[in-house]
């Protein structure tokens, strides 16, 4: 299995950043990310860009982090626990975009690189990450173009590759005390290193650079579309799943909280205005029951 080149993940991740950020820009077309650098005091940083209250995005958040320290948590040994207590290295690039408009949906990405100790050999390491979307009002064909763009990031590394990494992400993002998904998928793959390093770091590099092409279109399509108060109502009540799932079952945030992370950072990705009703159903026949019947259910979309 090849040498990690950890410098060589670190200079992507870095340049994804910075190309996700203006490319958000100028899709806004009203606001700037603010560039916000911080230090770990257990080892390591980060760089957080924010951009608020954007023409098109109301809040986006895209995040760098490369921390380390001499044990790693609980939520990054759940599936290794021989490296309990080890010394860690863990980078990452992950972003959440919530927009203003209720037509265009929310999208997550993230991609990262996990390195740990091992007493008697090699270091252990392992790739992570993806992207999902989270629309309010669903439309077959935003839903066909993710899910295409998604499948044409991981064509070269095999047939098998899209269709395993789909159902992981329908599976993952799946909120078990409301039984229902948190959007329409995308990709989910962790763990990864079973093909070396270079091909997994080509991976991972592959899903990180479709995501603009997978979301960018999409937004484009719908940041004009009219919407008014009863859609705006019904985005921040279903943006309350986006903060149940990332406050209860996300890898990412408990990783980072129990790691010792930047709060700020960490929690950025919540959205910036959110509603909850107690035991609420949209009615039947409306757009809002479209988004259940047709849109929460996992489905081929590719074909």
């Amino acid at each position: 299995m090849s040498t990690p080149d950890i410098q060589a993940v670190r200079a992507y991740l870095l340049e994804l950043q910075e190309r996700i950020c203006a490319e958000l820009e100028d899709e806004d077309g009203g606001a700037a990310f603010l560039r916000d650098e911080w230090r770990r005091p257990e080892g390591g940083g980060g760089i957080s860009r924010v951009l608020a209250e954007g023409r098109v995005f109301e809040r986006a958040g895209v995040n760098f982090s490369h921390v380390f320290g001499d044990r790693l948590p609980p939520s990054a040994t759940a599936q290794r626990p021989e490296l309990a207590g080890r010394g860690f290295q863990a980078m990452g690039v992950s972003l959440v975009i919530h927009p203003r408009n209720p037509y265009v949906p929310t999208s997550h990405a993230n991609v990262r690189f996990f390195i740990a100790e091992k007493d008697g050999g090699d270091p252990v390491w392992w790739f992570g990450g993806g992207f999902d979307l989270t629309p309010y009002y669903g439309f077959e064909e935003d839903c066909v173009h993710w899910h295409r763009t998604a499948r044409a990031a991981c064509v070269p590394f095999g047939a098998d590759v899209y269709p395993r990494f789909k159902r992981w992400c329908d599976e993952y993002f799946f909120l078990k005390h409301r039984n229902e998904p948190r959007g329409v998928g995308g990709l989910f793959f962790d763990d990864l290193n079973e093909w070396g390093f270079e091909r997994c770091f080509a991976f991972m590099r592959s899903v990180g650079d479709h995501y603009l092409p997978a979301y960018c279109p999409i937004v484009a399509r719908r940041k004009e579309t009219p919407w008014g108060e009863r859609e705006r109502d019904f985005q921040l009540y279903r943006r309350g799943r986006y903060v149940e799932f990332n406050l209860v079952y996300d890898r990412g945030t408990l990783f980072g909280l129990q790691s010792g992370g930047r709060t700020e950072s960490i929690l950025m990705s919540l959205p910036p205005l959110v509603k909850w009703r107690y035991d609420w159903h949209p009615e039947p026949g409306t757009p809002e029951a479209r988004l259940y019947e047709v849109f929460l259910k996992p489905r081929d979309w590719v074909d």
